[in-house]
């Protein structure tokens, strides 16, 4: 599994430097739009249920304005518009990476 090295904010964009040299680049507006937190995405019940995940699908203008790494997997990002329960694994963002290519 890849790694997060350095993770920098670069005006807008969020600059992720990987343990295998990649570099990825996201907009915040981008990388709010694809939070694969509860409230984004939704969640399911065990009979099946879909509960939330109906809000908004583009976030124009909003900014990441911190992040922390979640043990040894994910990164979670702190957002203007006080976002901040997704846990983007690193898997996830790799795979964002190369669907944004």
């Amino acid at each position: 599994m890849h790694t997060p090295v350095n993770i920098q904010l670069i005006g807008t964009e969020i600059a992720i430097g990987w343990s295998d040299g990649m570099e990825t680049y996201f907009q915040g507006d981008e990388l709010r739009a694809a939070s694969p937190s509860a409230e984004n995405i939704g969640e399911r019940d065990i009979l099946g249920n879909q509960y939330g995940g109906d809000g908004p699908k583009r976030f124009p203008g909003v900014t990441v304005t911190g992040w922390e790494i979640v043990g040894n997997y994910a990164v979670r990002f702190d957002f203007s518009d006080r976002h901040r329960t997704g846990l983007y694994s690193y898997a996830f963002l790799r795979d964002l990476a190369e669907r944004h290519r």
